[in-house]
Formats: structure tokens, C-alpha cells, sequence
């Protein structure tokens, strides 16, 4: 994936089933943030479906998609998860699992079969999908001497940029989210006040 200052993700949940040969591929995708969402969806699937022959699935997390995972759960190698996992490269979604629940029908696919199952299962499901892209944005910890309030309210106006304020008796002080496009300006910005005080927290 190329550098951006953006990313897609699906909007919610959801689920297309796909026939082959007697063979059910039942595709299901889900927007995640974190590797225990993805535990808890595999577990949840495997309760729904204990008698299914696979749990075949591929997850994507971080806004640079550098993150991911593939599982062929018993299937013959690179069958599965990386057709999966190929259809969620070609959109480009990120913190994304989707997982192809199979029950076998009596007939072998084979090696080319198999990958266009899963492949098309996936794609299916993808395309039932709502993407959406997200700005990518720096987190800092923002703090200063009352009396700035008006003046950091301003900058972080004129930035897009979120903040959430958390003001002790002593000083004011904020989480802010920028738009990575805009950090760079917003920083010179505060730099110019030696009042104010910038940490940076990481990527959201």
C-alpha cells in the first residue's frame, strides 16, 4: 500500500453465502480494531457453527495495512486464506477480518477450485460491504497555562482538528487528534507560543 494521509474501512458487519459443487461457503466480514476483536469473532463463528468442516479467514489491521493475517484452518495450503485475504488487498480495507465458514458437500473442489471459492465468497461479501475512508491522525497530549484556552480552541479549529479536554486546577490540558496533512502547519503553529506544550501520544 502506497503512503496516504487516509484509509478504508467497512461500516459494519456482513455476511453473503456462496454454493459450489454441494459445498457451502458462508463469508462473513467484520470491522475490527484490535487482534482481541478478531478472537472474539473467530470464537463467536465457531459457536454458531461448531459442525462446519473450516473456519477459513484473513484479517488486515492499521492504517498502513502492514498487519494481517492468513489461516487455510485445514484446507490445503494457500487455498484459502490467501485468496481471502487477496479479495480485502484489491479494496484496500483495513482493520478488516472476514472469515469463510465451509461446509463441505461431498464433492473435492481441488487446488483451482477451492481458490475461487473463497475468493468469490470474499468478494461477495465485500462488495454488500459500506466502505468508508478515515483520515489518518497523529494523537498528541496538549497542555498550557489558563488563559490559552481561546487561543488553542482557534488553532484547533482552523486544523480540523479533534480535542478533547481534561482541565486540571493547575493547567489546561487536552488530547487532540490532527489530520496528518495538517500536523506539520498546526505544530509550527503551537511552536510559536512557548506556553504551550505538545506530546505526542501516536496514530489513531
Amino acid at each position: 500500500m502506497l503512503f496516504s494521509d487516509s484509509y478504508f474501512v467497512i461500516e459494519a458487519a456482513n455476511a453473503y453465502v456462496l454454493k459450489s459443487k454441494g459445498s457451502k461457503f458462508l463469508a462473513y466480514a467484520y470491522p475490527v480494531e484490535t487482534e482481541a476483536d478478531i478472537k472474539n469473532c473467530l470464537s463467536e463463528l465457531r459457536k454458531t457453527y461448531p459442525d462446519a468442516s473450516h473456519h477459513c479467514f484473513a484479517w488486515v489491521l492499521g492504517y498502513d495495512q502492514q498487519n494481517f493475517r492468513t489461516n487455510d484452518d485445514g484446507e490445503p495450503s494457500n487455498t484459502a486464506g490467501k485468496p481471502i485475504y487477496r479479495q480485502i488487498q484489491r479494496l484496500q480495507i483495513s482493520n478488516i477480518l472476514v472469515v469463510v465458514v465451509r461446509y463441505f458437500g461431498g464433492t473435492l473442489l481441488g487446488v483451482p477450485g477451492l481458490i475461487e471459492a473463497y475468493g468469490s465468497a470474499t468478494a461477495g461479501c465485500l462488495a454488500q460491504c459500506k466502505i468508508i475512508e478515515k483520515k489518518i491522525m497523529e494523537v498528541y497530549q496538549l497542555s498550557c497555562e489558563f488563559g490559552l484556552e481561546n487561543e488553542i480552541y482557534k488553532l484547533c479549529k482552523q486544523y480540523s482538528t479533534v480535542i478533547v479536554v481534561n482541565s486540571s486546577e493547575q493547567a489546561f490540558s487536552a488530547e487532540i487528534k490532527i489530520p496528518l496533512q495538517q500536523s506539520t502547519a498546526f505544530k509550527a503553529q503551537i511552536k510559536l507560543n512557548y506556553k504551550i506544550y505538545l506530546k505526542y501520544l501516536g496514530i489513531a
